[in-house]
């Protein structure tokens, strides 16, 4: 009888103290909910990299700067350089690869001029933050091809986890572009190669426009855009600029065409 009563006395113990914990919880003041700033640390940096290095510097198209404001290029970059992902340069993300410049993704989006219901080809997919920027407009279909396999890998998981349905990433050679899917109405290429792939201009659309840096490894290049009217390539240098080599079998056994 001791022992039951014992028993009891601690149960109703252990009721009061569960009473007085739930009373002090209810009763205690809560945190105020995340601000945005603390949501996303790095939106601020964001907003005045685009305003500053971006739109200041000539790009208009609103579509492209809601992308460029809106894609969240801390998460492309490596951990290591994360304090400087909006800074106007570019970043190393391993391989011999980098991630772009901010000003040189929204230019070459921009020089797409796409349009809604279009099909875009980018070849070097990289760290995904083109392909992003390109999905993010919401209005074109995106198809990108990455030589390096872990680059690949990584970019097409990122990129799903952010949401990009209207975007397919493959491993590949983009020498050779994406046969399957081509005609591509709007072209990008973000390594530059010595000449232009054959295979990438056969693969334009009537009315197409290919955006690509060509010229020797390692030293600057020069921005060409390519528009395909009535079968035929029309050539636009857009000016001087520095991206890393093309690489894989396809651009190594072609025999070379000279720049335009």
């Amino acid at each position: 009888m001791a022992s039951n009563r014992k028993y009891l006395i601690l149960i109703g113990f252990l009721l009061l103290v569960g009473i007085i914990l739930a009373v002090w919880f209810i009763a205690s003041p809560k945190s105020p909910p995340a601000s945005p700033t603390q949501v996303d640390s790095f939106e601020q940096a964001r907003q005045e990299m685009v305003e500053q290095a971006i739109q200041g510097a000539g790009i208009s198209d609103p579509e492209v700067l809601r992308a460029m404001r809106t894609v969240p290029r801390h998460k492309f970059v490596p951990l290591d350089v994360i304090d400087q992902a909006y800074d106007n340069h570019p970043l190393a993300i391993g391989y011999g690869q980098t991630i772009s410049q901010p000003y040189i993704v929204a230019w070459m989006t921009e020089l797409l001029e796409l349009k809604p219901g279009e099909k875009v080809l980018e070849i070097g997919t990289g760290s995904g933050y083109q392909a992003a920027v390109l999905a993010e407009l919401g209005y074109v279909d995106v198809y990108s091809i990455e030589i390096v396999p872990e680059l690949a890998d990584n970019a097409a998981h990122l990129l799903q986890g952010l949401g990009y349905t209207r975007l397919h990433v493959r491993q590949g050679d983009g020498y050779y572009g994406w046969p399957e899917q081509a005609p591509f109405d709007a072209i990008i290429v973000t390594a530059a190669p010595d000449h232009l792939p054959a295979p990438l201009a056969g693969q334009l659309a009537e009315g197409g426009r290919l955006v690509i840096p060509i010229g020797p490894p390692g030293w600057y290049q020069s921005l060409w855009k390519f528009v395909k009217t009535n079968g035929e390539l029309t050539a636009y240098n857009m000016g001087g600029v520095t991206f890393v080599p093309f690489t894989g079998a396809g651009i190594e056994n072609e025999g070379a065409t000279p720049a335009p």
